[in-house]
């Protein structure tokens, strides 16, 4: 399963990746990674969350973007979620290749039965409605 976790920049998405990240260490037998396209996060993230810095490993494209999720699934047969955030820091995701990346991740979690939720800084209007069950959309609240 993957999750599109929509939201403008301030919207809390990061925070929200992160409460999960650690929320989900706490309650599963599984490993969590979190993958972002910086270290900042490193000291809000439970210890044993794996923090990736995708920023690290020259990953600017959808394909080298879904290489690296596919290489890191390929170490460790025992992840049971992916968080990513920030990664369109370094990758652009667009409208002509949002397809592409979902495709591409759906067929990862798929094979290696690990759920992935990927932040954008996107509207749920931005998405391709075919698009809409992957969606999980947070609002400013105030």
């Amino acid at each position: 399963m993957i999750k599109l976790v929509l939201g403008p920049s301030g919207s809390g998405k990061t925070k929200w990746l992160i409460d999960q990240a650690n929320e989900e260490r706490k309650n599963g037998n599984k490993n969590i990674v979190f993958v972002d396209s910086d270290d900042k996060h490193i000291f809000t993230l439970d210890y044993s969350v794996r923090l990736i810095n995708a920023s690290d490993y020259l990953v600017n494209t959808v394909e080298g973007f879904l290489g690296f999720i596919g290489g890191i699934l390929a170490r460790d047969y025992d992840i049971g979620k992916i968080y990513i955030d920030g990664i369109y820091d370094i990758v652009d995701i667009n409208k002509e290749n949002i397809h592409k990346l979902s495709e591409g991740l759906k067929e990862l979690s798929k094979k290696c039965e690990a759920d992935i939720y990927l932040g954008l800084d996107w509207h749920k209007e931005d998405v391709p409605s075919d698009l809409s069950e992957e969606i999980h959309e947070l609002k400013i609240e105030g």
